[in-house]
């Protein structure tokens, strides 16, 4: 099992910087932020870019997987898109994952002044998106257009690192956000199904799982080519509440057929509030045991 935290990027870097230090150090997998222009109550926050604090989280480590959790159309072209993430899989020397998703309601969704969209047109917005962001990350001067996304001689040289491109860690939950995981994806990642318990959450996550065996099936997707990423914090009870109950989650994620599990830094207050201390344990104590397992 390949664990993997989530850092916030709510920080100056001049603060934040240690957190990416020390989860290497640790010896977590993957490091991950999210990639909002504002998210929740945190929206009158402090809040930072993605890609350039991935780009700096890249200069501070040598080792660890670095991702977007996840990008989404909401304020993404694929055609600039592209040139972020081929110079920071180049920096970071091939050690991007490239988290995507449909984009959900909120802030990002509203900022540029644009309609909110119901959730049928942003997976079709999503399907072009990924369709294009694929294309010209492969393909030096690529030309397309669709209904959401053009691009005429989009260029991406030197191209990435990581060759054909870097992997899409794609999240999906529904049939149709599935079958583009199946068609692009490298790895999936889910959040489950937003129950309110946590016995119920996991029951949700079973099915969801059960959901992409069938989409792959049917695809002649082979299971084994396909990583699998849980969020643990999207059940109704924070992961790292203690060290024994985040060994928990990790059994019963590993037992549904997950790969990867990620975590979140616990922060002092509102979203995943909690302990660093629990976080020390966690990473001093089980880690080893839990990625062996």
């Amino acid at each position: 099992m390949r664990i993997g935290i989530v850092i916030l990027p709510d920080q100056r870097w001049a603060e934040s910087q240690r957190r990416w230090r020390q989860v290497e150090e640790w010896g977590f997998d993957h490091a991950w932020t999210y990639d909002h222009l504002g998210w929740r109550d945190l929206v009158d926050g402090p809040w930072f870019d993605s890609m350039a604090t991935l780009t700096a989280a890249a200069t501070v480590t040598s080792r660890i997987r670095l991702g977007t959790l996840v990008a989404s159309p909401n304020f993404r072209h694929p055609a600039a898109f592209a040139r972020q993430v081929t110079a920071l899989d180049d920096i970071s020397a091939g050690r991007v994952l490239l988290g995507l998703g449909a984009g959900g309601i909120g802030f990002d969704s509203a900022v540029l002044g644009g309609e909110t969209l119901p959730p049928r047109q942003r997976v079709d917005r999503f399907a072009e998106f990924a369709e294009l962001l694929d294309l010209i990350l492969r393909q030096d001067g690529a030309t397309w257009r669709g209904e959401w996304f053009s691009a005429v001689d989009a260029r991406n040289n030197p191209g990435c690192v990581q060759q054909p491109r870097v992997p899409f860690v794609m999240a999906a939950n529904g049939p149709r956000s599935m079958r583009l995981v199946a068609r692009f994806g490298q790895g999936w990642v889910t959040t489950g199904t937003g129950e309110e318990d946590l016995t119920s959450w996991w029951d949700g996550v079973a099915a969801v799982c059960a959901r992409l065996d069938d989409t792959l099936a049917a695809a002649g997707r082979d299971p084994a080519t396909l990583d699998r990423y849980l969020s643990l914090d999207s059940a109704p009870v924070f992961s790292l509440s203690s060290a024994d109950f985040f060994a928990e989650q990790v059994a019963r994620a590993a037992a549904l057929g997950f790969t990867d599990v990620i975590t979140h830094w616990p922060r002092a207050s509102s979203w995943y509030a909690g302990d660093e201390a629990v976080l020390v344990d966690v990473a001093t104590r089980l880690l080893p045991e839990l990625r062996s397992a």
